[in-house]
């Protein structure tokens, strides 16, 4: 998409749409008034004061997403002005404005348009935290998977501009540039989430991560079955094993930081598709379980979008890729399995299966020296029961990373719940012929399934994201498609940037 920055006066800029916003502000008990920014004040005051008027007659009320299309007949160069509504002026942050401009640009790809202006900037937010929200909303609501339909329609969009002035256009262009790539990561990996699982296989998905990695100047290793079973790799292969997929090994490489840094270092999850193995899944939404490797996606997304905006730190990302079906060679509730730090599993359910292949990645992240290790996974019901689809839950042993990934989801516009980790659970993990039970059960089953990630991680300072609930959504909604959300993909990439700022 082409993305660019203007500096052209509102009377002046030509474009298919403007898009501007509003909230309201409480003028007494029952009464509110409209508040708009300098920008939008400046349009209404050239419109003859036409949104206000629009206001007071209660064809806009300003309420968070709702649309308000005035066209301009000639008053200004855009033919149309879009107005979309923030709702309470007190409860405006960034993600309101990043969902506002991701709702005004789906209307508008519907219409026809081609060329858009973005003028979202509110005095709530920081002028360019606001600008980056923008731009973000904008591709991530432009975002379509239907490259597999014979009638397949693209966006109309093909130009957004950005408004800015002369003044900070040189920081605006930083924004908007910082904002296009973690959108465009996020999308990358939400078509991963989305691809069919006979096209996106581990083998596939291996392929694609080596040639972003190309793209974006970062380092790429790849390690076949051969090379897994002779690391030792055990919960992989014995996962992998009732498929005729092999199953691939992915590290990403970032290097930004002084050498000899490990920085940080990001596991993910990658089962291509999960039937459950032997303890077969139901029919119902199987279809779904081609996103069990959003995780994957996620940390995949988050290196692409680290080597375009290259901070200065060293990030390291691995990927556990398989398929989990039932065969002849499948793996079997009763085996164990010795993982590659040499503790062994044993084998209750093998729909369990993502802690098995996370446990080698952990271990090699171990191996490697690395003192900082997040991973995330779509890895458990039980988180789903708990949170819903509005929050990812955060599982960690170091209370200073539980806050900071709170803080870059609040920073890119997604939410994490801290989750419990007591020692008292590793009670219902514990087996009477192997290190651990690979499942406690039901009851609390987001939590043991951590507590059996703790195992591989050593003294690291770690955290565990669970985003079965938020990875992947099931219906349309008026800011982002059916399908892979991305979710994680901008939270791993503010976090390395602001450990990178801190230093």
């Amino acid at each position: 998409m082409d993305v660019q920055v203007i500096t052209q006066a509102i009377r002046t800029l030509s474009s298919d749409a403007l898009v501007i916003a509003a909230a309201y502000k409480s003028g007494g008990e029952t009464k509110k008034e409209l508040t708009l920014s300098p920008t939008a004040t400046e349009l209404d005051q050239t419109l003859n004061g036409l949104i206000q008027d629009r206001y007071r007659a209660g064809e806009f009320k300003a309420n968070p997403g709702e649309l308000l299309t005035l066209h301009t007949k000639g008053q200004i160069g855009a033919t149309r002005v879009i107005v979309v509504g923030l709702g309470s002026q007190e409860k405006v942050t960034s993600q309101t404005i990043r969902r506002a401009s991701s709702i005004a640009v789906r209307h508008l790809q519907n219409t026809g348009a081609k060329q858009i202006v973005l003028g979202l900037a509110q005095e709530k937010v920081e002028t360019q935290t606001g600008i980056q929200a923008q731009v973000e909303g904008a591709l991530l609501g432009i975002y379509t998977f239907r490259i597999y339909q014979s009638n397949e329609q693209t966006s109309s969009i093909t130009q957004i501009q950005v408004l800015s002035t002369e003044a900070q256009k040189a920081e605006t262009e930083q924004s908007v540039r910082k904002g296009q790539a973690l959108a465009e990561a996020t999308n990358f990996a939400r078509t991963l989430i989305n691809e069919p699982p006979n096209v996106l296989t581990p083998t596939e998905l291996a392929n694609r991560a080596s040639s972003m990695a190309k793209e974006v100047g970062i380092e790429c290793e790849i390690f076949d079955r051969e090379k897994i079973k002779a690391l030792g790799m055990g919960g992989l292969l014995g996962v992998s094993q009732g498929s005729a997929e092999p199953p691939r090994f992915i590290i990403l490489r970032y290097r930004g930081g002084a050498e000899g840094d490990k920085g940080l270092a990001l596991v993910g999850k990658g089962i291509t598709f999960d039937t459950g193995g032997i303890s077969l899944k139901p029919a119902d939404r199987m279809d779904e379980m081609k996103g069990d490797m959003g995780g994957a996606a996620a940390v995949i997304g988050a290196m692409q979008a680290i080597g375009q905006i290259k901070p200065a730190i060293n990030v390291t990302a691995f990927i556990s890729t398989c398929e989990n079906r039932p065969s002849s060679t499948s793996y079997l509730p009763g085996d164990i399995l010795r993982i590659m730090n040499g503790k062994t599993i044993e084998i209750v359910n093998t729909d369990a299966e993502g802690r098995l292949v996370l446990a080698d990645a952990l271990s090699y992240a171990v191996k490697e020296g690395h003192s900082t290790i997040i991973d995330l996974a779509t890895l458990t019901g039980g988180i789903v029961v708990a949170l819903g689809s509005l929050m990812t839950g955060l599982f960690s042993n170091d209370e200073s990373l539980t806050q900071e990934i709170i803080a870059a989801g609040q920073l890119a516009g997604e939410k994490y719940w801290p989750m419990p980790l007591d020692d008292d659970y590793s009670e219902m993990i514990r087996s009477d012929i192997a290190d651990i039970k690979q499942t406690g059960g039901r009851q609390a089953s987001a939590v043991t399934a951590a507590k059996i990630l703790e195992n591989f991680v050593g003294t690291a300072q770690w955290a565990h994201l669970d985003i079965a609930g938020t990875s992947y959504v099931d219906s349309k909604k008026p800011y982002q498609e059916k399908g892979g959300v991305g979710v994680g993909v901008r939270t791993l990439a503010e976090l390395a940037i602001k450990r990178a700022n801190n230093k």
